[in-house]
């Protein structure tokens, strides 16, 4: 062991600073040759301790082999190990500050990690950085939010398996060649993956990572994820992460008690444990722990190219009191309820990450009212680039789920969402949490015989299209999986031999390709500008409204029936005068509907409806969508 000093005085400086959004560089294990020997050098932070020693394959992992020096003006341990290597696994052995001996700790900063149940870090050299000119958010000059977004969302380990060999997961490299390409048929614009960082149970799906720096081994090695991110981009793809900083698991070898003391999070219960997933809440009231989390983010964003990271359960962040009674909570210095330590990092987090990174994104997973969420924070904001539209999701499924016979007394669930449409730059999600824990797949939620359940999915996705909002849907939903999504199974691609389930995938396709073609379906996604109603005929369940592009001649009509009756000659009143294209049905045969439309167009007429001076007069499908637009439009 040698005496090797791995921090410089400037490191040291902005780590006891909180500033050293790079950190990852210098903690962590990292080759290097000292006094002309190769080896490797190894950082932790861990101010508490009485001692740190490395422990790995290069010392039979002997705790007495490798002691650490500690550097008091920033309480990190460091030292260099001659003749260590990358692929060496190792962790940490720590004696508390009453001489204690904790369990072996894997490392904060590991860049690798081993298969669980296996839990030691492993050496992994960062390679040279990868370009980002050649995402799908290269060389816009057009904001995210002007620019079509649809997003597949997907958990690797389920997507799809290998049965013929035990019903093994896909690799990153197989998802490359398979995963990759099928999102790219599909249409879609963006792939987001579920959290990708190690984690040690599988049932958690990610949601409690403990190596925040390391791409889960499930899948293959650190370079082959990067195998994967390069296919993305090469596809011509964005790639999101969703990201966990909100809380992590008490497994004895991660972050929980690390140094013999509630080092990454409170001490207090009330601040430090969160009584739904029985999980450490993150300190962000302490500087060090704040870096920690953003310097992890800019490493995605970084080191990877990933093009945004999806925050997940912000709204437990923000919240003293998430999901606690009165007196399980510790009130803010104002006797409040807002955790304003929180309000600070997200605020940090988004600055830090838009700053070095302008072409990327940040989407907030945020189920509440709280004001200015994708506002920036130097507005008040919290600085994110999109938010979930939780509350459009709930209404509208509970809307669908609804006997088409009392749809018109809840109105209201599918017309609320435009009174705040254009708060925030929403995704309109139909996540994995929509399709799990009992809450069955979107295709069991609908009501009616078969070909009315798969009518009112056809429905469903049409007219969330056509909503002002990017699109979000989860594996699995684009063909109408008819079970619920069960992480341990493959998908059930079977089902795309059924001519229901392969009409689906058809609409979905058609409409990933209608949507990312027409401006009117994106441009003005969060302004009032870009919206305006036609018709709202409650008695009917019927809905009309037009999408407008910054180019006002430029709009797309939809229409939509919410019953399963045929609705001929009714009239709708029109922005402009001339003749209409049908530019979809989901009511076509080719999607497995009955073929009720409009002959591929209709001419406006010069009646007057809705307050307008001209009409058309359409066939509305049962439980249908049509789209129209002027003949110069389309």
């Amino acid at each position: 062991m040698t005496t090797a000093r791995i921090l410089g005085e400037l490191d040291a400086h902005l780590i006891a600073e909180g500033t050293h959004y790079e950190i990852y560089r210098k903690l962590g294990a990292h080759s290097m040759r000292a006094g002309g020997v190769d080896g490797v050098a190894f950082a932790v932070w861990a101010p508490n301790a009485r001692a740190v020693s490395v422990v790995g394959d290069f010392n039979g992992w002997n705790a007495a082999a490798h002691p650490l020096n500690v550097r008091a003006d920033c309480g990190v341990w460091e030292g260099f190990v001659p003749g260590a290597s990358a692929g060496d696994k190792y962790k940490y052995a720590i004696a508390a500050r009453d001489g204690a001996l904790l369990p072996f700790k894997a490392d904060p900063f590991g860049f690798a990690a081993e298969l669980r149940p296996a839990t030691a870090s492993i050496v992994w050299d960062l390679p040279q950085r990868l370009p980002r000119e050649n995402g799908a958010a290269a060389a816009h000059a057009a904001p995210l939010r002007e620019r079509p977004m649809a997003v597949y969302e997907a958990h690797l380990g389920s997507w799809k398996r290998r049965p013929e060999q035990g019903g093994r997961f896909l690799t990153y490299r197989e998802l490359a060649h398979e995963l990759v390409p099928y999102v790219k048929d599909m249409g879609f614009t963006h792939l987001e993956v579920l959290p990708i960082s190690e984690h040690p149970f599988d049932g958690s799906w990610g949601y409690q990572p403990i190596g925040l720096f390391a791409p889960t081994s499930r899948f293959g090695t650190p370079d082959d994820f990067r195998y994967f991110v390069d296919a993305v981009h090469e596809a011509g793809l964005g790639l999101f992460i969703d990201w966990v900083a909100g809380h992590f698991p008490n497994d004895p070898h991660g972050l929980s008690h690390f140094d013999g003391t509630h080092l990454y999070d409170h001490e207090d219960p009330r601040q430090g444990w969160h009584p739904d997933w029985n999980t450490h809440i993150f300190n962000f009231g302490r500087r060090e722990v704040v870096n920690y989390l953003i310097s992890n983010a800019l490493y995605w964003l970084g080191e990877y190219g990933i093009d945004g990271l999806r925050v997940d359960a912000v709204a437990s962040m923000l919240y003293l009191d998430y999901s606690r009674a009165p007196g399980e909570w510790i009130p803010n210095q104002y006797g409040g309820r807002e955790n304003l330590e929180a309000i600070s990092f997200l605020r940090r987090l988004n600055e830090a990450a838009f700053g070095a990174f302008p072409q990327c994104t940040t989407i907030a997973e945020e189920s509440t009212a709280w004001p200015g969420v994708s506002s920036p924070a130097y507005a008040g904001g919290l600085g994110f680039g999109f938010k979930w539209n939780m509350g459009w999701m709930h209404d509208t499924l509970e809307y669908m789920k609804a006997d088409p016979l009392f749809r018109k007394y809840r109105h209201d669930e599918l017309t609320f969402s435009l009174v705040y449409a254009f708060g925030e730059n929403y995704v309109l999600p139909l996540s994995h949490d929509e399709v799990v824990h009992g809450k069955g797949s979107i295709l069991q939620k609908m009501p009616g015989d078969r070909r009315q359940q798969f009518a009112n999915v056809r429905l469903l996705y049409a007219y969330m299209y056509a909503h002002p909002g990017k699109k979000l849907l989860f594996m699995g939903n684009e063909f109408a999986q008819a079970a619920e999504w069960r992480h341990d199974f493959s998908l059930d691609w079977h089902l795309l031999d059924d001519p229901l389930h392969a009409g689906v995938a058809r609409l979905v396709r058609d409409l990933n390709q209608l949507y990312t073609s027409m401006p009117a379906l994106y441009e003005l996604d969060a302004s009032a500008e870009g919206f305006e109603w036609l018709n709202q005929d409650a008695d009917a369940s019927i809905l009309a409204f037009s999408r407008r592009a910054r180019d006002a001649d430029d709009f797309v009509i939809a229409a939509c029936n919410f019953t399963p009756v045929v609705r001929e000659n009714y009239r709708i009143g029109v922005p402009a005068a001339g003749a209409y294209r049908e530019l979809l049905n989901s009511d076509s045969s080719l999607y497995g509907g009955s073929n009720v439309g409009n002959l591929g167009g209709v001419r406006c007429e010069n009646i007057p409806a809705d307050g307008r001076t001209h009409s058309i007069s359409v066939t509305l499908p049962p439980l249908g969508v049509v789209y129209l637009a002027p003949e110069r439009s389309a």
